[in-house]
């Protein structure tokens, strides 16, 4: 079975307190991203264990450890039926970029094990599943827009209809960890409440919706500050930093794609949603 794993975009993030558990809590919008790794699940050969083999953008770590094989494992626990299994995974999406790659690959092996073995398992028991393997994986087994709350796996739905707006995102290749963007975030509440902020024209967002890993981390990396800005010097609607960074994204309401020209070392991925 071959799917496409998805990134996705923040639309606003929020740290709002420090969680007893260590975790934080936040407010944000999840829209998933057309821009894809490939995956692929297949039986393994008789007498072979599960294994996984990797192409395309280099992930650190064991094989054997990545969150597709941890998917995988998380389900032969509770059904001991299923084999072993060959997995393929092709990653396109940049990793540590803010736009939820990994989690995305996780959630999508958790789905293409339940269609493969036909174990007819509920959205509700996938997402469960999902929160097992990282805060946001949850959001891919459903896939759509979302205002996603305390650790980011809790959503509610959202109106929100980005049909016909351009986008472009860039990663300048810069790895930012989860400990270097949360060293620098001082949790407080948002001044616009998200949800209303995202209803009224997307004009007004430049105003209203902000990411606050974006004010932690600009001032050690200014780059971040000069790709947003020249998203707005091209005519950006709306700019911003995607999850903890780094990748930026801007979007253009009128749908016309803009022609802008960037560092032949930074990854950057365009359409039109």
């Amino acid at each position: 079975m071959l799917v496409f794993p998805n990134a996705k975009l923040n639309l606003g993030l929020y740290v709002t307190q420090r969680r007893p558990d260590g975790f934080h809590t936040l407010e944000s919008v999840f829209v998933p991203l057309p821009w894809t790794d490939a995956f692929e699940m297949l039986p393994a050969a008789p007498g072979h264990p599960t294994s996984l083999t990797l192409t395309g953008r280099p992930i650190p770590g064991d094989p054997a450890t990545n969150l597709c094989v941890r998917a995988y494992e998380l389900l032969q626990a509770d059904f001991p039926q299923l084999p072993p299994v060959q997995l393929y995974l092709h990653k396109i999406v940049p990793i540590g970029a803010g736009l939820g790659g990994g989690s995305a690959d996780a959630a999508f092996a958790l789905r293409a094990a339940n269609d493969l073995f036909r174990l007819s398992l509920s959205v509700e028991t996938l997402e469960g599943y999902a929160r097992r393997l990282g805060s946001d994986c949850a959001f891919f087994i459903q896939n759509k827009p979302v205002l996603a709350l305390e650790k980011g796996d809790v959503f509610e739905e959202i109106s929100l209809n980005l049909t016909g707006t351009a986008c472009v995102v860039v990663y300048p290749n810069l790895h930012i960890s989860t400990a270097e963007a949360y060293a620098h975030i001082v949790p407080q509440l948002p001044q616009h409440p998200l949800r209303e902020a995202l209803a009224q024209p997307m004009s007004t967002w430049r105003n209203t919706v902000s990411n606050y890993f974006e004010t932690a981390l600009t001032p050690s990396h200014p780059v971040l500050a000069d790709i947003k800005q020249q998203m707005y010097d091209a005519g950006a609607t709306y700019a911003s930093l995607s999850g903890s960074g780094s990748a930026l994204y801007g979007l253009w309401e009128g749908g016309e794609l803009p022609a802008m020209k960037w560092p032949a070392e930074y990854t950057v991925w365009q359409g039109v949603f």
